[in-house]
């Protein structure tokens, strides 16, 4: 990916007092405490980037085991970083944003971002910080990917892929549980497949209720610009390198006593306003011209 941008400053690998409450405006003036329940969130926050919170999961087993493989994480740093980067590179102008406490998260966590194209995927890997992508974990359909051996193969080494079930079939039941218990973090497009008008769709509450059941963050993501680069039905990018960013929000912990459905629509308003936010420097006013979907067009949620 080219330029990446650090939002709210530099990287600290451990908070400092000097930090701003989540949720504090810019001012630095701090929002009153709505509820307990928002206290202890802010107080999980603050302890994301403690190094024994990386270290507290479960040692991977058996077929498990694979997904924290370093070997394995050190080929996908060559495929994702260095081949896929050219390809893309020659094909899109990328960016991406990242806020500073990302950099700052141990341990595993839910990615949740909007899905509009198959280089959301690859994108959203190659953009994020190394330390929290190098055991990130892509579901994917097990009926189309884990039956042929070369889409296994390619699936496997690219994305650290783990099957998931579709048309009823329970046979891989509890997997992104077991590998978020074991440490390894997965992403997750809540909205079931990739939209087919560039129109953020409704979030199914299934990575909240995840983050919730596990106990871990929630990093929300915003794709910008890869629906009018790369809409469904077309195998390759538009031609003269259309711009792409990918936007990495502030890491989120469910509240006391929040449902997978609030916290749900929580997600989603954040990985709406993440887009909203940079949609006008990433597209600008080109993006009505290419066919592209402005935020006020969004239909109401």
């Amino acid at each position: 990916m080219t330029p990446t941008t650090s939002a709210g400053g530099p990287a600290d690998d451990e908070p400092t007092a000097a930090t701003p409450e989540p949720g504090t405006p810019s001012s630095g003036k701090p929002t009153p405490k709505a509820t307990d329940g928002a206290s202890r969130s802010q107080r999980l926050l603050h302890s994301l980037s403690a190094r024994s919170r990386g270290q507290g999961w479960e040692k991977p087993e058996g077929d498990l085991a694979k997904y924290r493989s370093r070997w394995r994480a050190g080929i996908r740093f060559v495929l994702q970083r260095i081949f896929f980067r050219s390809v893309v590179g020659a094909n899109l102008t990328t960016t991406a944003v990242v806020h500073r406490r990302v950099r700052t998260v141990r341990g595993p966590f839910v990615l949740v971002a909007n899905h509009s194209s198959h280089i959301d995927a690859p994108m959203l890997a190659a953009g994020l910080p190394w330390a929290q992508a190098r055991f990130l974990s892509t579901g994917v359909a097990a009926d189309y990917f884990f039956t042929v051996w070369y889409r296994r193969w390619f699936v496997r080494w690219m994305f650290n892929a783990f099957p998931i079930d579709r048309g009823g079939s329970r046979k891989y039941s509890g997997y992104s549980r077991r590998l978020l218990r074991s440490g390894v973090p997965i992403l997750v497009f809540p909205e079931g497949s990739r939209q087919k008008t560039g129109r953020m769709g409704e979030f199914k509450p299934g990575g909240a209720a995840l983050a919730i059941g596990v106990g871990v963050p929630v990093i929300p993501a915003a794709i910008i610009g890869a629906y009018e680069a790369m809409p469904k039905g077309r195998s390759w990018p538009k031609k003269g390198r259309p711009p792409v960013a990918v936007v990495f929000g502030e890491p989120m912990i469910s509240h006391e006593d929040e449902s997978a459905v609030e916290f749900s629509a929580r997600i989603r308003a954040c990985v709406k306003d993440l887009y909203d936010q940079h949609y006008d420097e990433v597209l600008g006013n080109g993006a009505s011209e290419a066919g592209g979907t402005a935020p006020d067009e969004e239909e109401p949620a």
